[in-house]
């Protein structure tokens, strides 16, 4: 109850402060390039029910045709796309979700179901007890999870069995460990990475 009435006044007030900036991106992503404001894309949420993401596009439109992943310098990512992920602002209109209950400030990152379907099923079954989140300890440490995955030749397998697994052992522990003072120090400790990046 507690975390959830955190999430709810959290991001109330922060779309709400955050509005005027918002318009501001929204104008820049639209004279970029062709395409939405938002990137929506199927995730899977609590108990495996799946909803569409918000987050502000940083790729060309038509960039999922050649994959989901994100691999290295990316030519698919737009010029406001780099500063956009570069920030993490790419991530603030998830703050709609967590308004609407899909997702959580903190949690497990939600995956596209072809990734979820690759966890074990005891693992699924315990990430997706609870609601996912805008950050976590994964997000944290893998924050330059793209340039990692640049190294592999099969990116999408290495993100299966590299990458995945450590995301999973992240995940696992926050679910076994959460908190409210938990939750107040990944966003903490989330805001210092941002920042001294």
């Amino acid at each position: 109850m507690i975390k959830r009435l955190l999430d709810v006044l959290a991001s109330f007030f922060g779309l709400l402060i955050l509005a005027p900036f918002f318009a501001l991106i929204a104008i820049w992503i639209k004279l970029d390039s062709a395409g939405p404001v938002f990137f929506r894309q199927n995730r899977v949420g609590r108990f495996g029910v799946p909803f569409k993401i918000h987050k502000f596009r940083t790729m060309r439109a038509d960039a999922e045709k050649s994959g989901r992943l994100t691999v290295g310098a990316d030519s698919r990512i737009t010029r406001s796309g780099h500063f956009l992920r570069k920030a993490k602002i790419d991530e603030l209109p998830q703050l709609i979700d967590v308004l609407l209950g899909r997702m959580s400030l903190v949690g497990p990152r939600p995956e596209v179901q072809e990734f979820i379907d690759c966890y074990p099923i005891d693992v699924r079954e315990k990430v997706l007890s609870v609601r996912p989140g805008i950050t976590d300890k994964a997000s944290i440490e893998m924050v330059d999870e793209n340039e990692i995955l640049a190294k592999y030749n099969d990116s999408r397998q290495a993100y299966i069995d590299i990458i995945l697994p450590i995301k999973q052992s992240y995940y696992l522990e926050y679910v076994d460990s959460k908190s409210l003072c938990l939750d107040l120090k990944l966003i903490f400790l989330t805001l210092k990475k941002i920042i001294t990046r």
